[in-house]
């Protein structure tokens, strides 16, 4: 497990000297991610070495949300001037989030009706 958590956390790094490094206005562990992605589809092996600990982490994704709110909490003297403006966006980035995935389901549902010559789907 420690292996693994090194290869994460590894490629994690990766991706913010490569985001400092160029300037890029993407998180770095955006760009750590498509790094170890790459790295898995060259070694295909890494994925089997790394999927029980990145499964075990996901498990837990709910502890990793503390700090971020704890950084809200401790910035709320700000936020209170920028109510309106986050509510938008919370509201349009929601709104977004769900018309997209609704858009993507109907297109994959399609697509599958439409290769399944039976009409029976995958059920």
């Amino acid at each position: 497990m420690l292996r693994a958590l090194a290869v994460l956390l590894t490629f994690q790094c990766l991706g913010e000297g490569v985001s400092y490094l160029f300037g890029l206005p993407v998180p770095g562990p955006v760009i750590g991610m498509l790094l170890l992605f790459g790295f898995v589809l060259l070694r295909p092996g890494v994925a089997d070495a790394v999927e029980p600990t990145a499964l075990e982490l996901l498990r837990h994704l709910s502890l990793l949300f503390v700090p971020a709110g704890v950084g809200i909490m401790t910035s709320a003297a700000r936020l209170r001037g920028e109510v309106i403006a986050v509510g938008a966006a919370l509201v349009v980035s929601t709104t977004l989030a769900i018309a997209v995935t609704a858009l993507v389901t109907r297109a994959l549902l399609r697509r599958q009706h439409r290769d399944d010559p039976s009409g029976e789907g995958a059920r």
